[in-house]
């Protein structure tokens, strides 16, 4: 389920639950990818083995800041803007990770449009954001991102 609609239609929305995005498969080869673009190698994401023996988590988990940044993909399933001329990641409120996300875990987002601010040439979306993970008992990220969206109202 996602929600499609125009720029002059946002307002509307607030309150509502927007959808959930597919599920998103996080592989050992994006958490890699994802150390070396951060350097952040510690070997609870990057050493398979080491995290299978010593590891509390029975094996490499993602990080959390690699959970945090797929929430734009998945984003970008849940709403669709079709007037939209450009959107802008303005920041986060807040960000917890209560679970881990072991590598091979798939992931998808719900969002909730939890406010819709008027912004020059646009809204501002304020979003309840929860990532969990495929059979997991808690949410693997719980944000609050705040959005701009901007084309003809």
């Amino acid at each position: 389920m996602s929600t499609t609609t125009t720029v002059a239609e946002l307002p509307k929305l607030a309150g509502t639950e927007l959808g959930s995005s597919d599920w998103f498969e996080v592989t050992q080869e994006r958490v890699n990818l994802f150390a070396d673009s951060t350097g952040d190698h510690q070997w609870i994401h990057t050493d398979p083995e080491r995290a299978k023996a010593e590891s509390p988590f029975g094996g490499p988990i993602a990080h959390g800041y690699l959970t945090l940044s797929l929430l734009i993909p998945m984003w970008s399933q849940v709403l669709t803007v079709t007037d939209a001329t450009m959107g802008v990641n303005y920041g986060l409120n807040k960000v917890r990770f209560p679970a881990p996300v072991p590598v091979g875990s798939k992931i998808r987002l719900t969002a909730t449009l939890t406010g819709v601010d008027e912004v020059d040439g646009g809204y501002q979306l304020t979003v309840a954001a929860v990532i969990e993970a495929e059979g997991a008992a808690k949410p693997v990220c719980i944000a609050e991102p705040i959005f701009r969206t901007y084309g003809p109202r």
